[in-house]
């Protein structure tokens, strides 16, 4: 059993918010990937279309999640699923700070509207 402690998560930012990766092909696992991401209140997300299923679980807070264009608010305990191949995009309306944990497999890739791609370092 391998256990992974909140101070060894490694803390990526990015678009207004931070992630905090737990397990990662750079951490030894062959499949998936997750990560608590963190969200401050005022938080506009950013689109991008996602290359691989993705679970997000919200732990505290509120956020705006829209997948292909319909937007959906997650409350502490909801959780959104995202298609492969959907763009996805994640806001915090609220003025509060918001918590989340997420979940999808080695390999992800987003690609933003302008094209370009990210290969986010917590899933590699």
């Amino acid at each position: 059993m391998s256990i992974v402690k909140e101070e060894a998560a490694i803390a990526h930012e990015m678009h207004g918010a931070t992630f905090h990766s737990f397990v990662a092909p750079s951490s030894g696992s062959r499949e998936l990937c997750a990560w608590r991401l963190e969200v401050a209140g005022g938080t506009a997300g950013v689109e991008h279309r996602v290359s691989r299923e993705e679970v997000v679980l919200l732990i505290s807070g509120e956020l705006t999640v829209t997948v292909d264009g319909v937007p959906g608010t997650l409350r502490a305990g909801d959780v959104a699923f995202v298609p492969a191949g959907s763009a996805f995009r994640v806001d915090n309306r609220s003025g509060g700070p918001a918590s989340a944990w997420v979940t999808t497999s080695v390999g992800l890739e987003a690609v933003l509207p302008d094209g370009s791609s990210i290969r986010p370092p917590w899933t590699r």
